[in-house]
């Protein structure tokens, strides 16, 4: 086999990130299949291909015997010792098939199964890659933005991952060169074509901000209950301290801001509510309408989740929030059904 093949075979290897005596595995199987293919009345194959010495061949591994060979799984010994000086009768022997005899289909048998079994590595090597860093974030490179779709390739340890418009923050403007954390949401069709889904909308994007910035949210000493969220305009998140030394949300502040600050930031600017979780539902549900005040809770009687909020008049609007966020984060952060309802009704 000339040097063109070795060369254009590191040249692939290069080009999918496979470690070469991998690919030459792949390689060598898919030759294999092809050869039986090939050769259906032949039981015993040799592919041997070794880049370090550019070399390649196929054989079919035959029988010594001392008469006239009845197929291609036998060989005289005479023509045996040609091949292998010393050999016996018994002894199996490497006979080198010409390659180009091969044809057309056992060529494109070959070639196809190539790249089925490169496929098959790729497969492995992504849910390898990634299986550890599901549910995590990691810092990703904007490599190029769509600009059809919106859609942004991000770079990734030296692999190219697509961060849908739908899963950019809202207002968001991603440039080539930016790095930003991104959320591993999930491998995609693990058992067929796997794509890893990263994005930066989901609510555990924060939790993991939070865990990063927050030594205290990292130790368990402050513990995250629940999170709500709408993506680049507010997030509410309820916390708690397991030791009364710790202040939970001036953990979270940090001096000066400091710790909230490099969340928002990476956030793009997206407000932060930091509610003080409460085991009262009543008590929950009135810290997580802030910044309203509130005069009462009545939470309803029976299984399912409902309350009834009374808040001053003046502070209706503020309760429900523009367009209903607030109340619709509140009630996401609780788990109840918050009806909201002013102190005075105006007749």
């Amino acid at each position: 086999m000339n040097k063109e093949f070795f060369d254009a075979l590191e040249c692939l290897a290069g080009e999918n990130n496979i470690p070469l005596d991998a690919l030459v595995e792949k390689i060598e199987q898919g030759i294999l299949k092809a050869v039986r293919k090939e050769y259906p009345d032949c039981d015993d194959f040799l592919v041997d291909i070794d880049p370090a010495e550019n070399k390649f061949d196929v054989c079919v591994m035959r029988n010594v015997v001392d008469d006239e060979p009845i197929d291609l799984n036998e060989i005289n010994i005479e023509e045996a010792r040609t091949i292998v000086p010393g050999c016996v009768c018994g002894d199996a022997v490497p006979y080198k098939l010409d390659t180009a005899k091969f044809g057309r289909v056992a060529a494109q048998y070959a070639k196809q199964s190539i790249r089925h079994d490169v496929k098959e590595f790729e497969k492995e090597k992504i849910i390898a890659q990634y299986k550890d860093k599901v549910h995590e974030i990691i810092s990703a490179t904007v490599q190029k933005v769509e600009p059809a779709t919106g859609n942004a390739i991000m770079l990734v340890d030296k692999n190219e991952i697509c961060l849908y418009k739908n899963e950019q923050i809202p207002g968001e403007v991603l440039t080539e060169g930016d790095i930003v954390k991104i959320y591993v949401v999930g491998i995609i069709n693990p058992d067929r074509k796997p794509s890893v889904k990263i994005s930066r909308t989901h609510k555990d994007l924060v939790k993991r901000l939070f865990e990063l910035e927050i030594p205290e949210i990292y130790d368990g000493v402050v513990e995250v209950k629940s999170i709500a969220r709408e993506a680049g305009s507010r997030t509410k998140i309820a916390v708690c301290s397991k030791d009364p030394n710790v202040d939970c949300v001036g953990a979270c502040i940090g001096p000066r801001r400091s710790r909230i600050s490099k969340i928002v930031e990476e956030l793009g600017g997206e407000k932060i509510d930091i509610i003080v979780y409460d085991e009262d539902p009543a008590v929950f549900i009135a810290k997580a309408l802030a910044p309203a005040d509130v005069i009462r809770v009545d939470i309803a009687e029976g299984e399912e989740k409902m309350c009834t909020v009374i808040v001053p008049n003046n502070q209706l609007s503020l309760a429900i929030g523009n367009k209903g966020q607030n109340a619709k984060l509140a009630a996401r952060l609780t788990g109840f059904k918050i009806d909201i309802k002013p102190e005075n009704p105006v007749e």
